[in-house]
């Protein structure tokens, strides 16, 4: 039986499900070379149910599994339906136990809560530039305060621009403490997941200027790559100033917190964000430059080119170029894809083998989730590797039907009217695959990013990386000027692009959260698309289509509150939300009306009297809002407790409820915000529903929980509250 005739398995047939059972096994037997593509995807569904959990699993139910696969394995008969199922078990098990290792290597205290003015000293690791300011990276803490079981592991500081500090001087410093901020609301950014796996246990600010205690305190390979990124970072700003040095500090060492906030909005909004983030299209020019560079430069001598392999020899240097490039900019997850990717192809020129393939892809994808799971929930990951799946699985089909027709044309016009074209291509592609992510984690749907990548790309990839490459050639020579200036010529071209791009109409759509399951099933129908040969695959699109219409049947919540009380937000009769206050809290303010594809907040919260639309009425107490029939307190003061507890059908305080509310079938109070985080209410005519951060969270290691105590140093009650 053909394959394409698995198109029509679901219409009825004479052999009924029997039938369509035998059509599916001979449309997997067909692909059997593309089965092992899906042991990545096998893996990161462990690891997305780990992380899906409500409470931390014991270690025991997930190892006596793969014993029992391991077995299963040994017993089942090879090439057989049973094989390839357990193989497919023992991939999702994996995935878990590595989820729940990593979490129990890198575990480590994190602050209850705020603490401070007081004294810190540590190791600084890392020094950030940022626009105003820097922020450091400390290990080796000692807080005043606190005993040892009790101290951060790392702790990130934000000080006044300080060019004396480096990484591996040891500082003492005082500052304010605090727990890496909890989520905006339900569902929002985990910075507190994501701080538990990178060892951050406290972030602050300085209140005064460091003292260096040890100017060069005991190191690593990490602390000299850190302090090697500040060095170079100095020399480009020496050699080039303003917006257009803080994008080439961007572009050579990973570093952005300098760029001005207008140049990264423009970047954000015209569709060229992914310039910024160190990935395949940057280390492959790095790797690309250093190898034709020196094969170029081997053939010009005619005894050495004819005698050996400088191919190799060319693939030989620019692997190691590749790999100090990489450590240089962070080594970011994308940058980690883009290495091993770019290595594996090199290693394949040494071998006199096929190099880039989805394969390369699948081998890359499944080294990350091994070695740090937790990358598989990050934008950085689904951004990367949707793209790079996406461009070689078309890039494949079209190169499968030139290899079947070569008559193309040659000669010079024909190749750059195919380099626009792939440009072009490469952008729709990859923008097309990455659209759905980043609409999950930004809310944000650039219109014209092809139009931007279209002047961009070719004129990052032809002038701004090959001078990037000969200023760190110079750098040594403290020559580097030479070459930043006309790479400055370049990045000023791009910033120029994004804003002009940016200020079209309709250039960036904000629109609502989609779910995370719906992220799902984009990103199951994306894979099917792209791992399959087949006519099959196109079942794929069904799972794209129903994940993109999700947002659709998402009800944004109705009112909003923050952790501390302070902010608090309602939804007026036409959908708008509108805040509190438009100083507090701004950072939350902001990820709500994101999260609701809302730009800006309508002038609703009246400081008294009733808003225009009559849903909202206040008074220096506090606020009564109506919707679908219910009404829900927002108190301020305690004074307002009284009334309101007899009137509301939700009262939700930013102060301690101490008396009971009878009336009211909902009471959040303070303490409730202090130990669940900021809650959600959805307002319908047949109740209200509500969810809080921590709720949703579930009891997992990274949910910073408030203690009633805590352990202190004896003899020292220096900066607590």
């Amino acid at each position: 039986m053909s394959e394409s005739s698995l198109l029509g398995a679901a219409s009825p047939s004479p052999g009924g499900l029997a039938g369509v059972a035998a059509r599916l096994a001979a449309a997997l037997a067909a692909e059997r070379e593309r089965w092992v593509l899906w042991l990545p995807v096998a893996v990161g569904l462990g690891i997305a149910a780990y992380f899906t959990l409500p409470v931390e699993p014991p270690w025991w139910p997930a190892v006596g599994v793969l014993v029992v696969i391991a077995v299963a394995l040994v017993a089942a008969p090879s090439r057989s339906a049973l094989r390839l199922l357990t193989v497919g078990v023992a991939a999702v098990a994996c995935g878990f136990v590595a989820a729940q290792v990593r979490t129990l290597v890198v575990e480590a205290p994190v602050l209850e809560k705020r603490i401070g003015p007081l004294t810190v000293e540590g190791r600084i690791v890392e020094v950030e530039t940022l626009g105003r300011g820097r922020r450091i990276l400390l290990d080796d803490l000692d807080i005043a305060g606190l005993v040892a079981e009790d101290r951060p592991r790392r702790a990130r500081i934000r000080v006044a621009d300080e060019p004396s500090l480096a990484p591996g001087n040891r500082i003492r410093i005082r500052a304010v403490l605090a727990p890496p901020p909890a989520p905006a609301l339900p569902g929002a950014f985990d910075f507190q997941r994501q701080s538990y796996f990178r060892g951050l246990g406290a972030v602050g600010f300085a209140m005064g200027r460091p003292q260096v205690v040890a100017a060069d305190a005991e190191g690593s390979v990490g602390l000299a790559l850190a302090a090697l990124r500040q060095r170079i970072g100095g020399r480009i700003a020496a050699g080039l100033e303003g917006a257009s040095g803080a994008m080439a500090r961007a572009l050579m060492t990973g570093e952005r917190g300098a760029i001005p906030e207008d140049v990264l909005a423009a970047m954000r909004d015209s569709g060229l964000a992914h310039l910024l983030a160190i990935s395949g299209l940057h280390i492959g020019l790095v790797a690309g430059i250093l190898f034709v560079g020196l094969r170029a430069a081997l053939a010009l001598v005619p005894p050495v080119a004819l005698r050996y392999p400088i191919k190799k020899w060319a693939a030989a240097a620019a692997l190691p170029g590749a790999a100090a490039y990489a450590l240089i900019s962070g080594a970011t997850v994308p940058t980690q894809r883009a290495f091993l990717m770019l290595g594996l192809v090199l290693l394949a020129v040494l071998l006199d083998r096929r190099g880039l393939s989805i394969r390369t892809v699948a081998w890359a994808a499944l080294a990350i989730l091994l070695v740090q799971p937790e990358s598989l929930l990050g934008a950085s990951f689904q951004l990367s590797f949707a793209a790079v799946v996406a461009l070689i699985a078309v890039y494949e089909k079209i190169a499968e039907r030139r290899h079947r027709d070569d008559r193309r044309p040659h000669g010079w016009p024909w190749r750059i009217l195919l380099y626009v074209g792939g440009v072009a291509l490469s952008s729709l592609i990859a923008g097309a695959a990455t659209t759905p992510f980043a609409l999950y984690h930004f809310n944000r749907l650039a219109a014209f990013g092809v139009a931007a990548n279209l002047a961009a790309v070719p004129l990052t990839a032809l002038w701004i990386m090959p001078w990037a490459v000969v200023a760190f050639a110079l750098m040594p020579f403290g020559l580097e000027a030479l070459a930043l200036a006309p790479m400055g010529w370049g990045v000023e071209g791009i910033i120029i692009v994004a804003r002009e791009v940016a200020a079209w109409p309709g250039a960036v759509t904000l629109l609502p959260a989609m779910p995370t399951a719906g992220l799902l099933a984009v990103a199951i129908g994306g894979l099917w698309l792209a791992l399959w040969r087949g006519r099959w695959r196109y079942w794929g699109v069904v799972g794209v289509v129903v994940g993109l219409a999700s947002g659709a049947w998402v009800s944004p919540p109705d009112v909003l509150v923050d952790g501390s009380g302070r902010l608090m937000a309602v939804r007026d009769a036409d959908g708008a939300l509108a805040v509190s206050s438009r100083r507090l809290s701004r950072f939350d303010a902001e990820i709500w009306l994101r999260r609701g594809g809302q730009e800006e907040t309508p002038d609703l919260w009246p400081a008294a009297g009733v808003a225009g639309d009559g849903t909202l009425a206040c008074d220096a107490l506090g606020c009564i809002y109506r919707a679908a029939g219910h009404v829900i307190a927002l108190v301020r003061d305690e004074g307002a407790l009284a009334e309101d507890c007899r009137l509301a059908d939700v009262v939700v305080a930013s102060v301690p409820v101490r008396r009971p509310c009878p009336s009211a079938a909902v009471v959040i109070d303070r303490f409730d915000l202090w130990r669940n985080g900021a809650h959600a209410l959805w307002v319908a005519t047949d109740g209200i529903r509500v969810e809080s951060v921590n709720a949703v969270r579930g009891d997992r290691p990274w949910v910073a929980r408030p203690r009633t105590q805590s352990r202190r140093r004896p003899g020292n009650e220096q900066g607590r509250p």
